[in-house]
Formats: C-alpha cells, structure tokens, sequence
C-alpha cells in the first residue's frame, strides 16, 4: 500500500551503538504496530530520499515510525507499507 501525508511531529527515540533513532509521527498514516516499510521525501537540494521504517510503536493512542534519519515536520512524504502485517489484513 502506498499513500501520501505530511510528517506532522518528530522525536529522537534513543541512540545505540553511536547512531541515532528517530520516531516521526504522520498526519495520515496506514501503518499499525508490527509493520514496516519506507518512507520517500525530496531533499532541499532536490535528491530524493528513501528512508527505511525501522518499526512501528503506539504510544497514546499515536502511531510513530522508527526511523535512521530524521525528517523535519511539514515534509510531504509518500509512505510504502511494505509488511506482512498489512497483507496479512487485507
């Protein structure tokens, strides 16, 4: 499943061995907890990105993605739900 949405929030998760984790949370999201994917943006300088989706975590009722690199609040983003989770449901 493919969709398009803004990046609506962004929280560093933690760091381990040296490199940092990030959660963004999207205005629209297809994603539930257990699923992965990748999330594709267009950097300023006009190279377009891919970024791995690490896992999927609710907290508060919120579904944020685990992600490597972050991505600024307000970055459209077309999002990929590439799990087994996701076929699993439909």
């Amino acid at each position: 499943m493919k969709f398009s949405t803004v990046v609506a929030d962004i929280r560093e998760e933690g760091r381990t061995e040296g490199r940092q984790h990030w959660q963004v949370r999207l205005e629209a999201s297809g994603f539930t907890a257990g699923d992965n994917g990748t999330l594709e943006a267009v950097a300023r300088s006009g190279a377009k990105l891919s970024i791995p989706i690490l896992g999927v975590v609710e907290d508060g009722g919120e579904i944020w993605l685990r992600v490597e690199k972050p991505l600024m609040a307000g970055t459209q983003v077309t999002a990929c739900v590439e799990s087994r989770g996701y076929l699993d449901r439909n």
